[in-house]
């Protein structure tokens, strides 16, 4: 979800199987046709499967060894992000990031490297970090307004962005997964109240693990746990017109939706808020008003108040 550096980091945890089915697929065939390598399958413990023309089946040691390094990393990487309105003119945009020892242990000088360029990026964009500690980190981006909202939030979270940066990318970087996200909002102003549309698309589907048959093995589900919540005043409003759309859970005034790796989610709600300038403009109006209707009505005309006196002919 989380730029490039985080793209690499599933990539570094997912290519030790992609590259073992590989190999394996490789052998497969291998066997089929020159029945010879029969000793070597036994020696690795890999049973004789028969081959269907055209599809090669993956051997079941490799499928448990995904299915019990996926129980082995669940829950490695939880990644809250949240977008708070105050009212129309106020609000932050604020992410939780907490790591599991169980995957800083594997690589824990990458990953500190990645929460460290995550607090770059949030002081880059007048945002301040917490490090509550070295695998947890609270980021706090404020806004004034939907659109920068939006600015602030797809410049973060957008991998192409972050991409830009690098004149030339190396190999391994261009194998890595493509995260597409987008986020819109649209505002409509009724004076003292402020209608807004939020509209979230988070493509997730290049973080399954999938086979060169096309077959999904396995996905990162277990590995990462995101969600995307929304806390407003008044509430709002989940909209499911796709069927890519998501049902949050409500607490209160807040919305969290708990996206899904490995596939496209989709999220629209609709929203009011208040307009502190609306409000104040319509309070300047009717202090207006309510002056000149005391003046004129409890008072005597200014015109005859103030009227010069003729003189007194004798």
């Amino acid at each position: 979800m989380n730029s490039l550096t985080f793209a690499k980091i599933l990539m570094w945890l997912i290519r030790p199987f992609s590259f073992m089915l590989a190999k394996i697929e490789f052998l497969v065939p291998l066997t089929n046709q020159n029945q010879i390598n029969y000793d070597f399958l036994m020696q690795n413990s890999l049973p004789r499967t028969p081959l269907k023309k055209g599809k090669a089946k993956i051997p079941k040691p490799i499928l448990w060894l995904v299915l019990l390094t996926s129980l082995l990393l669940s829950g490695c990487v939880h990644y809250d992000v949240g977008v708070n309105f105050n009212h129309s003119n106020s609000g932050e945009l604020v992410q939780h990031i907490k790591l599991e020892e169980r995957l800083t242990s594997f690589s824990g000088d990458y990953v500190y490297a990645w929460l460290d360029s995550i607090e770059h990026r949030a002081r880059k964009l007048e945002g301040k970090a917490k490090r509550v500690s070295k695998e947890e980190v609270i980021v706090t981006i404020p806004f004034s307004n939907g659109q920068e909202l939006q600015e602030k939030f797809n410049e973060f979270f957008n991998s192409r962005v972050n991409q830009k940066a690098e004149a030339v990318p190396s190999e391994s970087e261009s194998e890595l997964p493509k995260i597409e996200s987008n986020l819109l909002i649209d505002q409509s102003n009724f004076l003292v109240l402020v209608r807004n549309r939020l509209i979230y698309d988070l493509d997730l589907r290049s973080l399954s693990l999938i086979a060169s048959n096309g077959n999904v093995l396995a996905d990162t589900g277990s590995i990462l746990d995101l969600k995307f919540s929304l806390k407003t005043p008044w509430g709002a409003k989940n909209i499911l017109v796709t069927e890519n759309a998501i049902e949050p859970e409500k607490n209160g005034n807040q919305l969290v939706w708990q996206l899904k790796t490995g596939e496209l989610n989709h999220i629209e709600v609709v929203f009011w808020l208040p307009s502190p300038l609306g409000i104040g403009a319509l309070l300047i109006i009717l202090f207006i008003w309510g002056g000149l209707y005391l003046r004129y009505t409890f008072m005597p005309d200014p015109r005859i108040q103030f009227a010069p006196k003729t003189a007194v002919t004798e």
